[in-house]
């Protein structure tokens, strides 16, 4: 029997105008940070922009963003709380700093529950802070959510980008659409990244250099606003968003 609630989603999501999954292949890219000031760049240009901390390994965002003591309201559903001008949704409002071991069945209960009472404003976009690697979120939002686009965030680590070339293999295979891939961290003016990018016929969006800046502006929107990262994330907002 279909569960009623996937009837819902969609529905909850109509008045978006883009929802754009960021997602990477493995953990330590810097994934939820590029979400968290991609979400503030584009609300800096007068979108009217939401995040969505889905990352079921370890939810991250709400540092990054400084939430503090924001929580949503009960309200025909759940009401995000605006935070630094971001409509803002978490796991961490029901898991708390808990680690949350869920797998299979409990991964995609959990992520339709959150998808379904969710009521998101009408807004231009909705960042979606993804778990790293390809698991059932990630094939679970590729089934219940209609128009999600992949950004792909990867390091220049050639590790790391063995793992990105599967997941966007797989992303490609379920035909879903990819706006591109991110290089994050980058110390070096290699191409290879960008050549490797290429050859899985995908757009390169552009690279972000490392910035021991970072670390500092956590929690402090002003600061992180100033960071080379928040720097080149605009840059690539005006040219691919």
């Amino acid at each position: 029997m279909a569960d009623p609630r996937t009837s819902i989603i969609n529905q909850r999501l109509k008045h978006i105008n883009r929802i754009i999954a960021v997602t990477s292949g493995k953990g330590g890219v810097g994934k939820s940070l590029i979400a968290t000031t991609l979400a503030l760049t584009l609300s800096k240009q007068h979108r009217k922009v939401g995040l969505f901390d889905l990352d079921f390994t370890s939810p991250s965002t709400h540092l990054i963003l400084g939430t503090k003591d924001a929580q949503p309201k009960e309200e025909k559903g759940i009401v995000p709380p605006t935070i630094n001008g971001i409509e803002y949704m978490s796991l961490i409002y029901y898991c708390s700093d808990k680690p949350t071991p869920l797998r299979g069945a409990d991964t995609s209960n959990v992520l339709i529950e959150l998808l379904a009472i969710t009521r998101w404003s009408p807004l231009d976009y909705l960042i979606i802070d993804m778990p790293p690697g390809i698991g059932d979120a990630v094939l679970d939002l590729i089934r219940l959510v209609n128009r999600i686009e992949f950004l792909i965030v990867t390091t220049p680590s050639q590790l790391a980008f063995e793992t990105v070339k599967k997941q966007a293999i797989l992303l490609q295979q379920l035909h879903a659409p990819i706006i591109g891939i991110i290089e994050n961290m980058k110390m070096t003016n290699t191409k290879n990244i960008q050549q490797q990018t290429e050859k899985l016929n995908l757009a390169y969006i552009g690279e972000i250099p490392y910035d021991p800046q970072v670390e500092d502006a956590i929690g402090d929107e002003t600061k992180l606003l100033s960071t080379v990262i928040a720097q080149k994330i605009t840059e690539i907002t005006h040219r691919r968003l």
